[in-house]
């Protein structure tokens, strides 16, 4: 069986002053198309330590932060968990030293450092998403929208996102574990939990 690995990286521009959230779907349907890879999986994965990837449902309507009500709804409740950094010294980083080494790599002010509230929501969403390749088609159910967020709104600039294809060209033959039966994941008791007690006599006799 032969195995096939395919990268691509994608140039996005976010906007600043509010997070963004770029729909890549049609881009990552492509890549994965193009590739030739019938069955697989394909990673989706941030460049950035202040941006993640996400799998969702497309909510169409937006609101006039050209955010979909889904998008607007999360942010919502990130923004109560980790508030936007609006004050000075709200979040112990960045400290003096990161401050002079943004310095030091030409950021261009200090206030591009003051992004901890986007480092943070990173870790809680994380940096990539993995999905399946089923006969050349994403496996993404009837809904699924691939996003690439970025949390940092410090200012807009370019971002760049990574795409690995992995998989064989070939067909895999049936994927049917037990002929499709249904788990059953239901708690199974003992007998000896099911057991008679004398206490349940005193519940009856009442």
């Amino acid at each position: 069986m032969e195995f096939k690995m395919v990268q691509k990286e994608l140039e996005l521009q976010s906007r600043g002053w509010i997070p963004t959230f770029h729909d890549v779907s049609k881009e990552v349907i492509e890549i994965v198309k193009e590739s030739g890879i019938k069955n697989g999986t394909v990673c989706i994965a941030s460049h950035h330590t202040t941006c993640s990837v996400m799998v969702q449902e497309a909510s169409h309507d937006l609101d006039t932060f050209d955010l979909e009500y889904l998008q607007h709804d999360l942010l919502d409740i990130m923004r109560k968990m980790i508030p936007d950094f609006a004050e000075e010294n709200q979040y112990r980083h960045p400290g003096p030293i990161h401050t002079q080494f943004g310095r030091y790599v030409n950021e261009p002010g200090d206030y591009t450092s003051k992004n901890t509230d986007g480092h943070l929501r990173s870790v809680f969403f994380g940096r990539s998403e993995t999905m399946t390749i089923k006969d050349g088609e994403l496996d993404g159910g009837e809904f699924a929208h691939v996003y690439f967020v970025d949390w940092d709104h410090v200012r807009a600039r370019r971002r760049q996102l990574n795409i690995t294809v992995m998989g064989t060209t070939e067909d895999v033959g049936d994927r049917k574990y037990k002929d499709g039966s249904v788990i059953d994941t239901s708690r199974k008791y003992l007998e000896s939990e099911k057991a008679y007690m004398e206490e349940f006599d005193l519940q009856q006799k009442r």
